[in-house]
């Protein structure tokens, strides 16, 4: 099975720059994981993007980088169910002609 987050908006600070340290700024994440499903064992979506969430907005990453590879130790320590995870964080304003984003796949095994 696949649960899929699309398009989360977060606002939050992330980068080096000075005044991306002072203001909050648009971040929008996607998220897949895959899991074997069983009767009565599920991943709640709603807990998966709130842990996102608070993530991002409490722990005021300098880089992309950084935020991507916090939120993947999270989401294997808080998800033993997640086998296989893609994430992607994008600043869509960080650039007036284009929209900047980092990605990576990941598998428990390598966790």
């Amino acid at each position: 099975m696949k649960i899929e987050i699309r398009s989360l908006e977060i606002d939050a600070v992330i980068g080096i720059l000075p005044a991306e340290r002072q203001t909050p700024q648009r971040v929008i994440v996607d998220l897949e994981a895959e899991y074997r499903y069983k009767e009565g064992e599920y991943l709640d979506y709603a807990a998966i993007a709130e842990l996102i969430r608070q993530e991002l907005v409490d722990r005021k990453f300098g880089l992309l980088e950084e935020a991507l590879l916090a939120l993947k130790e999270r989401i294997f320590e808080a998800y033993p169910l997640v086998e296989s995870l893609k994430l992607r964080l994008e600043k869509p304003e960080i650039l007036p002609d284009c929209r900047v984003a980092v990605s990576e796949c990941w598998n428990r095994i390598d966790f």
